[in-house]
């Protein structure tokens, strides 16, 4: 049987859920070809329809609905996980500045712009944020992943948790990511994906110093304790399911969206 391109980031959060999946420790009903990129890659891919089954953050799932669906496992949901604005010194406004963004199609992006407006985006890869902040090429840097535990090393301080600041106004968890599967798969197809990875995660919990190696071969930062810190801060009970809350911040997040012309609407459900 031909094998089914799965997308995912080399970040610890998707290379731990993913670990069994990709050794073969789980079972899956059609074999499984990893393919590791930046989810903001992803994320311009899935416009395309270009992978069967991929990670991506909810911002861009905001403008493929009609032709993915979000699977109820492997997802990052939850508090306390959400992007943050660094700067070299105090930013009392944003109206004007220069904002380095891992992407426009991430969620921390479509955060920032309900959030603030008038600021200048500057689009760089995740990992470069950091870098142009504290060189002074950028006035704030809006970082995401490894990178909100490392801000410091920069001498940055944190102007704003877009994180904070949703669960602030609306009561619900941030999401920030799910998988997807292409509609064009079929529902059973799907649903049998779904435990798939729902499986591959519930071993990883169970075994988790076994996908260490897996996790540094790919992290961006290869510090055991920060890896461990991605992965205690953005897997938790939502990566198992998203839950009925889960589905509300998610519905929450795409009304918002919507309203400001910041995604299409649609009617396709958002789970199966």
């Amino acid at each position: 049987m031909e094998a089914l391109a799965l997308g995912y980031s080399p970040c610890p959060n998707d290379t731990f859920i993913f670990y069994a999946l990709a050794h073969g420790r789980v079972e899956s009903p059609v074999p499984l070809e990893p393919v590791l990129e930046d989810v903001e890659t992803l994320n311009r891919w899935a416009l395309e329809g270009r992978l069967p089954l991929t990670k991506l953050s909810y911002a861009a799932y905001g403008r493929v609905r009609d032709r993915y669906v979000a699977l109820r496992s492997g997802g990052a949901l939850g508090r306390g996980v959400g992007p943050l604005l660094v700067a070299r010194r105090p930013l009392p406004r944003l109206e004007g500045a220069r904002v380095a963004i891992p992407g426009r199609n991430t969620t921390a992006f479509l955060l920032l712009s309900l959030y603030a407006q008038g600021f200048h985006p500057v689009e760089v890869r995740y990992d470069q944020i950091l870098p142009l902040v504290a060189q002074g090429e950028v006035e704030a840097g809006l970082i995401i992943h490894e990178s909100r535990f490392t801000y410091p090393k920069y001498g940055l301080a944190k102007v704003a948790d877009l994180g904070e600041w949703w669960e602030e106004e609306t009561g619900l968890p941030l999401p920030l990511g799910a998988i997807l599967a292409r509609r064009d798969l079929g529902e059973g197809l799907i649903l049998e994906l779904d435990r798939a990875v729902r499986r591959s995660l519930e071993y990883a919990l169970a075994h988790p110093e076994e996908a260490l190696d897996y996790m540094k071969a790919h992290a961006k930062e290869l510090s055991e304790e920060v890896i461990w810190a991605h992965v205690r801060t953005y897997v938790n009970g939502f990566s198992l399911d998203v839950g009925e809350e889960g589905e509300r911040a998610v519905a929450r997040l795409f009304a918002e969206a919507e309203a400001r012309g910041l995604v299409p609407p649609s009617a396709a459900p958002l789970f199966l």
